[in-house]
């Protein structure tokens, strides 16, 4: 009966030790670039609404690849995920915006980005900060030198303030430039209903998708793919001020800001494009 007992004990540590290395191999360098401490508790807790992991799989995001992201704002949220992602194996190039822009948004915006970089070399020593405002601004990496560019929530920002359709065309020629052929772009953008006229872009912050795949194709672009991994079907893109109305902004304040929780970030597109080979 003991001796049943000792091999009954060997045999559960051994099935618990394989179980905990199976389950730390189950975690993908990805998955690890994600749960990292290092990581900003606030950009954290919006990883729900954000979908980071599977929105980077979807765009085929890997290790070993050179990734391109474009307009990564003030913290960077999404290069928080690419650089320890990329530092070891692989290239990261962070297309900003110009640092002699006439705009003291954009130029303090840069400035406190490269600021964030240098708190954590560990992580960030190997981001490499490039000036992206089209069309002046346009060499955001070697030509033909990127496996992939992406680009989060900037597509409105280009088109608004009299931007139009041809700061949009000329934003998605820089992309398709630093693409190698074959490489793909990914898209995310706030999404306005196609049933809503284009000028309602102009103000809302919100783009229609048939118009944001119109342009990529415009600049030689291909539609691979489109998702519903950052759709959100509450959100009726109709506020007061517009996409800035819903969080994580909530531009008016304590007004019915509960209802605009409620309703949690934006209905988002995302789309994925490849640069064809010939």
């Amino acid at each position: 009966m003991r001796l049943r007992t000792i091999r009954a004990v060997t045999v559960t540590a051994a099935v618990l030790c394989c179980a905990l290395s199976l389950s730390a191999a189950a975690e993908s360098p990805l998955e690890a670039a994600i749960s990292g401490k290092h990581r900003t508790l606030d950009f954290v807790q919006r990883d729900a609404a954000r979908h980071p992991l599977e929105t980077l799989t979807f765009f085929g995001i890997e290790p070993g690849m050179t990734v391109v992201e474009i307009w990564p704002g003030a913290s960077g949220w999404y290069t928080e995920i690419l650089a320890p992602l990329l530092r070891t194996h692989g290239h990261l190039y962070a297309a900003h915006f110009n640092s002699d822009s006439t705009s003291q948004f954009y130029r303090e915006s840069r400035a406190d980005f490269e600021v964030k970089l240098t708190t954590n070399p560990a992580v960030y020593d190997q981001v490499v900060v490039t000036s992206f405002n089209p069309p002046a601004h346009a060499d955001i990496a070697p030509p033909g030198s990127a496996d992939r560019v992406v680009t989060f929530r900037n597509v409105h920002n280009w088109y608004m303030r009299g931007g139009g359709d041809d700061r949009v065309v000329a934003a998605f020629q820089a992309m398709f430039r630093a693409l190698k052929p074959g490489g793909v772009l990914g898209v995310v953008d706030h999404r306005l209903p196609a049933s809503r006229p284009l000028t309602d872009q102009e103000d809302s912050g919100y783009m229609r998708e048939d118009y944001v795949i119109a342009m990529a194709q415009r600049a030689g672009f291909v539609l691979a793919a489109k998702s519903e991994i950052n759709a959100n079907p509450r959100d009726t893109a109709d506020h007061p001020k517009g996409v800035w109305t819903l969080p994580p902004t909530l531009r008016l304040g304590e007004v019915d800001r509960d209802k605009y929780l409620a309703i949690g970030e934006s209905d988002r597109m995302t789309l994925k494009f490849v640069k064809p080979k010939s």
